[in-house]
């Protein structure tokens, strides 16, 4: 599966008429090409490249850690893996600080990553970047809420947003700010549930839930989350598989066969004309000690 050209890969347009005809929209985050091969195949419209990937994937302590090499390389990946997804890259922090960086970063996601969007975190006060971003022709996608970049200056522990009034109120600023950007959707994450359905009710662009309750128009979720990799599942996460079980299982069965002398067996192997060995080994009939020499001539014999 190859991604060496766009023409079949869904839009922005078809995102938007998915929420027009009142559809929920699925995203995942993909990291890698296996993944997003498997992702795509599944009809998961779009594949987020999330810096996720520096906790999840690069055991960093935080998404901060995380550089633009790093998101272009797994982008680079996610892109070749799909061919029908959008891809969305995060674009990590500090990379959108001003309208100038902002847009020179979000096109090294589309001109190096091969990316069809990108994702900002960060509302009123991030919406000149979201703004020189779409003015550049570039989608972006806002992220407001919880905004794991900024976790130092929102007291460092994970917790849901916007449950006081005033709270609140910045978050309904926030999301019309990323609307009048020019952003096509915005994720919402760790927002009260009816917070996030009045949030959603007041745009008129989809809103993309992660711990954010069912009134979103659709939902994101950590793929090694959905898939129970990780040692640890948050609350807003269901995993539909338990392959770290799976994974864990199937290399202590590895070791013990491999220790046991079991693998491999003649299945996993390959074999050889035993004659043909014989005479690699120097074993052949001409090798016996009772064989006729056989003559070599000597240079001046020639």
């Amino acid at each position: 599966m190859s991604a060496t050209t766009n023409s079949s890969r869904l839009t922005i347009q078809d995102i938007a008429k998915l929420y027009a005809d009142g559809q929920r929209i699925p995203m995942l985050t993909a990291y890698d090409y296996p993944t997003a091969r498997i992702l795509d195949e599944a009809g998961i419209p779009i594949l987020l490249v999330g810096d996720s990937l520096a906790e999840v994937m690069l055991g960093y302590e935080s998404t901060v850690r995380v550089s633009m090499e790093e998101m272009l390389h797994h982008t680079k990946a996610v892109v070749r893996g799909s061919e029908r997804a959008m891809v969305v890259a995060d674009m990590p922090f500090l990379s959108y600080e001003t309208p100038e960086q902002a847009r020179e970063n979000a096109g090294r996601f589309l001109r190096e990553g091969g990316a069809q969007a990108v994702k900002a975190e960060g509302g009123v006060r991030s919406a000149r970047s979201l703004e020189a971003i779409v003015r550049a022709g570039i989608p972006v996608m806002g992220h407001i809420g919880w905004t794991p970049q900024a976790r130092h200056g929102m007291g460092g522990k994970v917790r849901v947003q916007g449950r006081t009034r005033d709270a609140a109120q910045r978050l309904l600023s926030d999301a019309i700010a990323v609307q009048d950007a020019g952003a096509f959707a915005v994720v919402l994450e760790l927002v009260p549930a009816q917070l996030a359905a009045a949030i959603t009710e007041r745009l008129h662009i989809p809103t993309i839930g992660i711990g954010a309750g069912p009134g979103c128009s659709g939902q994101v979720q950590v793929v090694t989350d959905l898939l129970g990799l990780g040692s640890f599942i948050p609350r807003h996460a269901r995993p539909y598989a338990h392959l770290r079980e799976t994974i864990l299982d199937a290399a202590r069965a590895y070791a013990s066969d491999v220790n046991a002398g079991t693998f491999p067996g003649s299945a996993e192997s390959s074999a050889m004309d035993q004659a043909v060995l014989d005479e690699a080994l120097g074993r052949g009939e001409m090798d016996r000690a009772d064989a006729v020499p056989f003559p070599i001539p000597l240079d001046r014999d020639l």
